[in-house]
């Protein structure tokens, strides 16, 4: 194709209900659309301490090693690994799904000694499994999925949380899917290294993951054995961006920092509180709705994501074609399933602006009709 013959893009309206990214608000899209300034500008170094204080109190923790990786929840995810991890290591990775996996390989690539809790896709890890491997591995770390996208599961932190820390493992928590729609508690589950995404229930488009190091993981980094194999992610030289000393490493996206900003600014202003209680009642609101066309969720209801709801697909139905008509005649987007659940569910996306009646009626409506057909 001739360069002369591509047209000035013409953006599709989309419903984004779905895995991520989330449906983000117009005051949102509007901070992105302003010019940028320098990456070392004054207002820019004001807005990244704003940032930083917004992002403590979404996480729930008083971590001064608090910020947003410049890249996706996956950048976010090597991040904590890559500082944390030395080869040798002995870790134990909890699988019950894709991202628990992902976890899994980077520690392999890392030369650590890796260890798995795995359970079937749609079964949370308990309690007592988590008891009896940490017994068995006695390892250095432990690393945990909080919301499995995959699925639509949500690992019982309250119940986890405890064992780990008893065992004095460092504790590394994904909460991409969690962080902003059900409750997290980074200091009082005593998580060491959590990393998620912006484009998620925090509601911003993707670019950004914000992550949080306790004191007892940047101890770690002092005492490493062996250098740092990475050097974007490299947390001292990143930090010393993000902290005090305002010395540069790379450019940050500008537009995505004033974005994430507003987002954190309407979570706030919404309240955390009343936020989780939104995302639980838009679940309900769904879950509801679902019973009366006849369908039934993947997941059990007391490991269920508020937020990320895997719906089974009706034996007789074809799961990418409904999908497609879904997306073709009414502008709705849902997530197909991932590795064994391909063809069997829907994932079903209530995060942000998406978790409100208004959309998921639309959404409701339009399945409604594309069952029919």
């Amino acid at each position: 194709m001739s360069s002369s013959k591509i047209s000035s893009l013409q953006i599709p309206k989309r419903l984004l209900m779905g895995p991520g990214p989330s449906i983000v608000a117009d005051s949102i899209l509007e901070k992105m659309g302003k010019a940028p300034v320098g990456h070392l500008d004054p207002y820019f170094l004001s807005l990244m301490d704003e940032i930083k204080v917004m992002l403590r109190e979404v996480f729930q923790t008083t971590n001064e090693f608090t910020f947003p990786i410049s890249g996706t929840g996956s950048a976010g995810m090597e991040f904590c690994l890559v500082n944390l991890v030395e080869p040798q290591d002995t870790i134990l990775v909890g699988i019950n799904g894709l991202f628990g996996r992902r976890i899994a390989d980077l520690a392999l690539k890392l030369g650590a000694h890796v260890h798995t809790l795995e359970v079937g896709w749609g079964e949370a890890i308990e309690a007592e499994q988590l008891e009896q491997a940490l017994k068995k591995v006695k390892p250095n770390l432990v690393a945990l999925v909080h919301a499995e996208t995959s699925t639509g599961i949500c690992n019982p932190l309250e119940e986890l949380a405890p064992i780990i820390s008893k065992s004095g493992a460092l504790f590394i928590l994904d909460t991409v899917t969690s962080l902003g729609g059900c409750p997290v508690f980074i200091d009082r589950w005593s998580v060491d290294a959590t990393f998620s995404a912006t484009q998620k229930c925090i509601g911003a488009p993707p670019g950004l993951s914000p992550v949080s190091f306790s004191p007892k993981a940047m101890e770690k980094v002092a005492q490493r054995k062996t250098k740092i194999p990475s050097w974007y992610f490299d947390c001292s030289l990143l930090y010393g961006y993000w902290g005090s000393e305002r010395s540069y490493h790379h450019t940050a996206p500008i537009n995505n920092n004033y974005g994430l900003h507003e987002a954190l600014r309407l979570i706030l202003e919404e309240g955390l509180q009343k936020r989780w209680e939104r995302h639980k009642n838009a679940h309900l609101q769904l879950k509801k709705a679902l019973s009366e066309l006849g369908l039934e969720f993947f997941t059990p209801e007391n490991r269920r994501l508020w937020q990320l709801n895997a719906v089974r697909v009706p034996q007789d139905k074809d799961e990418a074609l409904l999908r497609k008509k879904l997306l073709d005649q009414y502008g709705i987007e849902i997530g197909p399933g991932l590795g064994p659940l391909k063809g069997k569910i829907w994932r079903i996306g209530l995060m942000a602006e998406g978790a409100n009646q208004e959309n998921i009626a639309k959404l409701l409506e339009s399945l409604k009709q594309v069952l029919k057909s």
